[in-house]
Formats: C-alpha cells, sequence, structure tokens
C-alpha cells in the first residue's frame, strides 16, 4: 500500500464498531474532528487509490477536507465478508461507522460506480448526516442486470441475469493471481485501459496507471467477496444471484435505492458521467442482456423477453422524480469520456465538484 501512495498522500487505518477501515488522506489533514468533510467512496474493484488525484488538487485549493476510504474487501480495510442479501448496507453501515469513529457530523458523499449506489444507500440510512451527493458514472439505482424500463422492472422473479454468475470467470483469475501484466485481454491492466476509461484517454504518466492496476489487484476475490456465489435459474441466462460477496449486492432483488425520491429534505446531487462510458450504459458490455442481444451469450430470448438494462436512463429517471419532490440535480456528462471521468478528466471533474459542494446545502433542521 504504501508504494502506491503518491506524494503527499497519506494512509490511517480507522478502528470502528464494525471493523478496522483504511482512510487516504492529504498529508497534513486530521483525518478526524468534528465539522464537515468530503468523503470519496470508490467502486467495484478498485480501491481509495483512484483518488489520489482528486484527493490532491481539492485539498490544494484550501476550501474542503478531503478523505477516501476502502471499502470492506479492498484496499487496506478488514476483508470481512460481504453478506449480499443486504444489499449494499453492510459497506453503507461501515461508512456510517466510520463517521461516528471519526466524530464527523456532516458529509458530502462522493461515489463511483458501485460506490454512489453505497452512498445513495447512506443517504437513505441516515439523511440528516449528508450534506451534498456527487454520483459518479453510478451504477443503475436499480442495481445492475436484470431490469428494465425506467422503472427498474425486474425481468425475472429470481434476478436471473445478475450476480456474481455474471462474472467473467478468466478476469477473476487474473485478479486472484495478481497479474499486472497486458498480455491477456482480460488482464486488470487491460481492462482499466478498455473499460475503466474510454480507450486512449488513461493519464501518460505510466507510474499513474501502475498506481490503478495495484488499486484493482487489492480486490479479495471468492464467494464472500468478488464476485460472489451464484445460483442455477430456469431463466436465460441461466444465473440468477447468490447471498454472498460483491456482485449479489447489486442484484435486483436486493437493491433498490429509488426510495430517495421518498425522503423529506433532499441534499443536492450531482451526476456526473461519461457519454463513452461502456460500463454504465443503456449499452453495457457488461450486461449480458445486451451481450445476448449482441450474440456474445447464446441463447439470448430476444427483446421483448429480456432487453438490456437501460442504465443510465433509469438513474435519470429517479433523478428526475427527485427533483420533481423538492429536490435538485445538475447532470454533467463529458464527451469522449469512459466510466472514470475523474481520472480522465481530471481538472473537469475538479471544477465541477468544488461548484457543487459550494452550491448551498440541505440543512439538518429542515429534515425534523
Amino acid at each position: 500500500m504504501p508504494d502506491a501512495l503518491l506524494p503527499g498522500i497519506t494512509a490511517t487505518r480507522v478502528s470502528t464498531a464494525r471493523l478496522t477501515q483504511n482512510v487516504v488522506h492529504p498529508e497534513g489533514t486530521e483525518p478526524a474532528g468534528p465539522g464537515e468533510a468530503v468523503l470519496f467512496v470508490h467502486g467495484n474493484v478498485s480501491s481509495s487509490l483512484f483518488w489520489q488525484p482528486t484527493l490532491l488538487a481539492v485539498h490544494g485549493t484550501g476550501r474542503r477536507r478531503v478523505l477516501a476510504v476502502d471499502l470492506r474487501g479492498y484496499g487496506d480495510t478488514d476483508p470481512l465478508p460481504v453478506d449480499a442479501r443486504r444489499g449494499v448496507r453492510d459497506w453503507s453501515d461501515d461508512l456510517g461507522a466510520l463517521l461516528d469513529a471519526l466524530g464527523l457530523d456532516r458529509v458530502h458523499l462522493v461515489g463511483w460506480s458501485m460506490g454512489a449506489g453505497v452512498v445513495l444507500q447512506r443517504l437513505l440510512d441516515d439523511p440528516a448526516r449528508v450534506a451534498s451527493v456527487t454520483l459518479v458514472a453510478p451504477v443503475s439505482p436499480y442495481g445492475f442486470g436484470g431490469t428494465a424500463g425506467t422503472e427498474g422492472r425486474r425481468l425475472a422473479e429470481d434476478g436471473a441475469g445478475s450476480g456474481g454468475g455474471a462474472a467473467n470467470p478468466e478476469f477473476v483469475a487474473a485478479l486472484a493471481a495478481g497479474d499486472t501484466s497486458d498480455a491477456a485481454p482480460t488482464s486488470p491492466r487491460s481492462i482499466l485501459r478498455a473499460f475503466y476509461v474510454a480507450p486512449g484517454s488513461l493519464p501518460l504518466d505510466p507510474a499513474l496507471e501502475d498506481v490503478f492496476v495495484a488499486a484493482m489487484l487489492s480486490t479479495r476475490t471468492g464467494e464472500d467477496h468478488y464476485p460472489g456465489d451464484s445460483a442455477p435459474s430456469a431463466t436465460w441466462p441461466g444465473t440468477a444471484p447468490g447471498s454472498r460477496g460483491v456482485l449479489n449486492t447489486m442484484a435486483p432483488t436486493v437493491f433498490d435505492v429509488s426510495g430517495v425520491v421518498d425522503l423529506p429534505a433532499k441534499p443536492p446531487v450531482l451526476w456526473i458521467r461519461g457519454d463513452a462510458d461502456a460500463v454504465v450504459s443503456d449499452t453495457s458490455a457488461f450486461d449480458l442482456a445486451f451481450l445476448g442481444q449482441l450474440g456474445a451469450v447464446p441463447g439470448w430470448p430476444g427483446e421483448e423477453t429480456c432487453p438490456p438494462q437501460p442504465m443510465v436512463t433509469q438513474t435519470r429517471a429517479v433523478l428526475d422524480r427527485y427533483a420533481a419532490t423538492g429536490g435538485a440535480y445538475r447532470e454533467v456528462a463529458l464527451p469522449g469520456v469512459g466510466h472514470s471521468p475523474h481520472v480522465e478528466r481530471p481538472q473537469e471533474f475538479v471544477d465541477a465538484l468544488l461548484d457543487h459542494l459550494d452550491a448551498p446545502a440541505v440543512q439538518p433542521a429542515n429534515l425534523a
């Protein structure tokens, strides 16, 4: 872990009531203490290391206290098992315990991909403590795989097409083996270049790419972690979510954070994404229904029965309802950017984030 920290960044392991969590932050910043902070939450197959350039840039303005946390099973946080029967609540509860341990009164939450789902769950669990929300290339409010329509209608009662069985076993094996090469298209480095960012948009510094690969390789693998277990299904594509591990937390059988539209008071939301995102998309390269439509997964039963999940459209529909019921959100779509706006367009990302953080926030009293 120390070798992957950029100059000016350090890490502190924080003991909480649930587990010991690793917090990455600028040198000279004290993670604990009252007041507000900006807490960055990473996505799947990554860690807090992806946030380092953002932490340095925001810290350099002198305007905010910034922290990034490793979720359980990633980075240097304790690798406790993930109970997918609770959706992403293991991680949400971990964040709550971290805020308690640090003595933070309120936080601005920034979540990337799966981490955005964790952030929205935390908002549902403890809205009075959330000053604002930033969703970076977020997972759909209805999870990943197995739903259709703007309302997130489940395609099969058992969630077929989502969960641990949807992972590429060669990629899982490469993670477990600690593969740092680009020899295979399923190596972490190759996946980083092809899908985490739009092709050709990685920073030119090869050392930074090595940091990102190290972050990916910090992912624990197996049934309790990534990708999790699975169950057979009589519905195409023959796999349904299990009860353990990462991918099952985002199955539509257990994950639905669209209830944020019903909160009595709603913090402002920034939604920032790339228009070339191949991971979270209405035509996602990781959605088995879309792959079936392309012929890459045999036996696809057709669009009427199993359409691709409209992930971006689902997010927009929920945020439109959020705005219609008293909230506010701003969508920033960056052209030519893939799944990692903070990596691909760091200055534009930081500028949008700071504008958002400086906007008036909902006060806790409004939640009474």
